[in-house]
This record gives structure tokens, C-alpha cells and sequence, in this order.
């Protein structure tokens, strides 16, 4: 199988202070923001209240370097473990799910999942895993428009 990545990039995670660190980090890098996510912009679904401590918290968002790389952001969401050092993932976006499946079960052999493979309201199939080295994986199949 040839692999057919369209975008990989570094996500870093926060644990409650993204808002001030991508501030801080567009501010030195010269960057423009492209989107920012809070909790409390996620949709509604009733088997999932999102608590008040987490509503003002990045839930995702993304700036770009002037020479066109892309960064991520997020803050941890209350209650999860968090540890200095584990705080930075990569991201991997795919042309396609059989892609996504394909290289997700490889980073998965003799590693953690944390997220299985599925469908979000950003992606058709997302997953995240740490891998038997202990370098943690988000990956997506890219959200194709309606």
C-alpha cells in the first residue's frame, strides 16, 4: 500500500492556558491565526455536558508560520491526565479512511489507544494512539465538503 498523507503538523497540548501560550507563541513566530475552538463551541448532544470549567478552554485551534507550516492547539479537558513532557502529538491527515485504518493500526501494534478510530464532526475517521516508543499520534481522514 502506498500512504498518501496530505498534512502532518505538531499539536500542542495545554492544560488550561492555550489561549495564552498561542498569544504568546504567534506573537514570537510571526504567525496569523486561522481558527480558534472552545468547548463551549462544541454541538450539543445530551450524553455529553460539557462542564462549566471547561467551556472557555481551546478545544482546538491553529495558526500559520509565515513560511506556510501549520500549528495546533488545544488545552487538556479537565479531569484527563496530563504530564509535562507528553504534551505534544503529531498529526497525521489522510486522503482517505482505508489510508487512515492502515496507518493508524500500525502506530497502534504494541502501543496505547487512546482514541479508536471514528467519526467526528471534523472528520469521517479520527483516532489517537501512542506508539510503542511513546510518541502520541492523532490520525484523520480529511473532511471532504458536502
Amino acid at each position: 500500500m502506498i500512504v498518501m498523507l496530505i498534512d502532518s503538523y505538531p499539536y500542542f497540548i495545554f492544560d488550561g492556558n492555550a489561549a495564552e501560550a498561542i498569544v504568546f507563541y504567534k506573537t514570537i513566530l510571526n504567525a496569523k491565526n486561522i481558527d480558534i475552538t472552545y468547548f463551549r463551541d462544541l454541538p450539543e448532544d445530551p450524553d455529553f455536558i460539557i462542564p462549566d470549567e471547561a467551556k472557555d478552554l481551546v478545544m482546538n485551534a491553529s495558526f500559520e508560520l509565515p513560511n506556510g507550516g501549520l500549528f495546533m492547539f488545544s488545552d487538556n479537558f479537565p479531569g484527563m491526565p496530563f504530564s509535562i513532557g507528553e504534551q505534544i502529538s503529531t498529526t497525521l491527515i489522510f486522503d482517505n479512511e482505508e489510508e487512515t485504518r492502515h496507518v493508524f493500526k500500525q502506530l497502534s501494534e504494541d502501543g496505547n489507544i487512546l482514541m479508536e478510530l471514528q467519526e467526528t464532526f471534523w472528520s469521517p475517521l479520527y483516532g489517537n494512539v501512542i506508539d510503542r516508543y511513546g510518541n502520541q499520534w492523532q490520525v484523520s481522514t480529511e473532511l471532504k465538503n458536502q
